[in-house]
């Protein structure tokens, strides 16, 4: 006779997250002209190495992982993840005012070009691996973001920029904090 296992399951409800993001509103997601240069240094922003793609990946992965063992902290992961989701949607909507593709290929100043990989990401073994990666990443955007705004000369697209920079300054203090609880 078979003997029956209980099932496994993650007690951990999700219902009620919400994108975690400073309390600020969005300047309007516009152009001053088209500007495939600007596109291309964007596409990078959404889909390169350091992008807001690797992010959301990276933290869903993060969230699943933790959800069984760390409820708290695996709402906190899936809030920036959904943060960086809006990210992602205002960085390709610019991209396309500006007149480039969203198509998942970064495209460099080099001429280099190269789709989303998940070579990517970085996945820790443990918890404090994990936060300390994702600072590390945070950290990593917010000064490939300043860079993108020092060769950008469009007040508009580089309002949203600097925006987003807000918010990723944010996801680090709340990650530190995290980190301080391990």
């Amino acid at each position: 006779m078979e003997e029956k296992r209980s099932p496994h399951t993650n007690t951990c409800s999700f219902s009620g997250v919400k994108p975690i993001m400073v309390d600020l509103p969005y300047p309007p997601v516009q152009v001053r002209e088209r500007n495939q240069a600007y596109a291309n240094l964007l596409s990078v922003d959404y889909c390169g190495a350091v992008s807001e793609l690797s992010a959301i990946t990276e933290y869903i992965n993060n969230e699943n992982r933790l959800s069984a063992g760390n409820c708290t902290m695996a709402k906190v992961l899936l809030g920036i993840a959904m943060a960086e989701m809006m990210h992602l949607q205002k960085l390709g909507e610019l991209i396309c005012l500006l007149g480039g593709n969203v198509d998942y290929t970064a495209k460099y100043q080099n001429g280099r070009t190269r789709m989303w990989t998940p070579e990517y990401l970085v996945i820790p073994e443990n918890t404090r691996k994990m936060l300390l990666a994702d600072i590390e990443a945070e950290k990593e955007a917010v000064n490939q973001y300043r860079a993108h705004i020092s060769m950008i000369r469009d007040d508009c697209v580089n309002a949203v920029l600097e925006r987003i920079i807000k918010d990723e300054e944010y996801h680090i203090m709340l990650l530190q904090m995290l980190l301080q609880e391990c």
